[in-house]
């Protein structure tokens, strides 16, 4: 993983959180113990029994630290292993990296400081807000307490792009490190190459300042997501080339040691309940980056080799979380035109704007895993074309629920049916109170237009934090909650041009 610094606002998994965690302690057990086929051991049987256990006495006994003599083994390991990488990658080692012991205690430190202190935290409570209005997040979960602790339970190691040093950590050891390290000084070589900091910068709008907002301020939110996967997928695959050399094999011909790894990651282990506990949204953001990141690195190596994987990328990134999760897409070219938005400000005159943001295809594909299931999830996901959130508070009420304007497009009338339908079954989990009281496509199918699929047209429940309104304007959905009714139709009217009707739309 990369420095631990900022914790970013809001709904896309960038905005939670800058990819504080790798779940890299347990990917060795993982790794070996699921792919017994590979070999009869993996790197040691030893090594392995010993990480095994390190994990499951952890949980009960005082924390144990690694001895002097094996802190300077792992110093010197630090050179060879950053040549691996450097070989492995095709990033040159362009000046030594300087490396540091820190402690579990330190690094919970250093973040609830930022948590506490920094200008961050303020977006971590606007996120954990709309997460929570969408129902991605408990009503009372306590997001910066759960991020501290699982910190705790999860981090391998970092490396701080600023002081350009790899920070190795006191609890693990020496057989446990030696994978992290070769994550990690994967990013020593990114950073040499191509100024990891403010690579991560470029397009990364702070839309919260922004006095007017663009579809492209839009559309470019998810940037920083996709710029993380790009990172840690690179390192992850070094690290599984690194695992897999005792096997002389690497992960290009080990498919069924990908998958185990990435199952690890997204299950999490019984030693680490803080993660494995955690809201769906969570478990799949923290992961983001290592899984759906590894396959994107895999899939550029087979398409043009070493340099394709891990050069390429940083020079021409991709921009949506599509991208990432279809590398098809991104190899293709593909670019999908960015949403339209409405006057925002006319139509939120007697409203104050709280946040705003993308809801990409990695969003859209955990809001149907939650509310659907993983089958409906994976076979719908693809056909988001594009989306975005405006959330709001009454000028005059700052006390009244949270206001959310949802745009969203979809391949076509059908999908965007389908999704609406999800969505709007979903509105009686997400509140004490949904009842729904109009429903113009179940009137307009007794007329003259038949076969009216569930979703479409207008229709709008009753809840305790007021009317929420979905209109499916073909391949378009406009969702309205906690608004003024007529704020969804004014939405619609101006960017699809829906017609004045008495009944339903068209």
């Amino acid at each position: 993983m990369t420095e631990p610094t900022s914790i970013d606002k809001a709904f896309s998994c960038r905005r939670l959180l800058r990819a504080l965690v790798v779940l890299l302690l347990a990917a060795p057990q993982v790794l070996w113990s699921q792919t017994p086929e590979q070999s009869g051991r993996g790197p040691s049987e030893s090594s392995q029994s010993q990480t095994g256990r390190s994990h499951a006495e952890g949980a009960s006994k005082v924390e144990e630290k690694i001895s002097a003599k094996d802190a300077e083994e792992l110093f010197r390991e630090v050179d060879r292993i950053l040549q691996f990488a450097s070989k492995d990658t095709g990033l040159p080692v362009k000046h030594e990296v300087k490396r540091r012991l820190t402690s579990r205690d330190e690094v919970a430190s250093f973040v609830s400081k930022h948590l506490r202190e920094d200008k961050d935290a303020q977006r971590l409570r606007r996120s954990e807000a709309v997460l929570k209005k969408f129902g991605l997040l408990p009503r009372d979960f306590d997001l910066s307490t759960f991020l501290v602790a699982l910190l705790r339970e999860q981090v391998a190691g970092y490396y701080d792009p600023e002081t350009k040093t790899v920070n190795l950590l006191d609890w693990v050891d020496l057989e446990g490190q030696r994978p992290v390290l070769a994550h990690e000084l994967t990013h020593a070589l990114q950073d040499q190459s191509f100024n990891l900091d403010a690579w991560m910068k470029v397009g990364d709008v702070d839309l919260d300042k922004k006095k007017d907002l663009t579809p492209a301020d839009m559309e470019n939110d998810e940037i920083g997501t996709v710029r993380q996967a790009v990172v840690e997928g690179q390192a992850t695959a070094v690290l599984l080339d690194y695992m897999l050399v005792p096997l002389k094999q690497s992960l290009l011909d080990s498919p069924q040691v990908v998958q185990a790894l990435e199952h690890g990651m997204l299950e999490g282990t019984a030693d680490a309940p803080q993660f494995k506990n955690s809201p769906i949204y969570l478990r799949e953001a923290l992961t983001f980056p290592y899984r759906y990141g590894l396959d994107f690195t895999v899939a550029l190596l087979k398409d043009g080799g070493k340099s394709r994987a891990f050069a390429q990328p940083f020079k021409d990134a991709p921009y949506t979380t599509r991208q990432v999760m279809e590398p098809e897409t991104y190899l293709s070219g593909e670019r999908i035109p960015p949403l339209p938005l409405p006057n925002l400000k006319r139509i939120f005159k007697d409203y104050d704007r709280f946040d705003a943001g993308a809801i990409g295809e990695f969003d859209v594909d955990v809001l149907i895993d939650q509310y659907a299931g993983v089958k409906v999830s994976q076979g719908l996901y693809p056909h988001w074309r594009g989306g975005y959130y405006y959330a709001v508070r009454q000028k005059e009420n700052p006390s009244a629920p949270l206001g959310i304007l949802y745009v969203s497009r979809w391949s076509r009338a059908e999908t965007a049916a389908q999704f609406a339908d999800i969505y709007a079954r979903a509105l009686t989990q997400r509140y004490k109170q949904a009842t729904e009281i109009k429903a113009q496509a179940q009137e307009e199918a007794k007329s003259d237009v038949t076969g009216a699929e569930p979703g479409t047209g207008k229709r709008i429940w009753r809840t305790e934090e007021g009317p929420v309104v979905i209109d499916v304007e073909g391949e378009n959905i406009v969702i309205a909650e906690s608004l003024d009714p007529a704020i969804a139709a004014d939405v619609a009217r101006e960017l699809f041009g829906s017609r004045e009707r008495s009944s339903a739309p068209q």
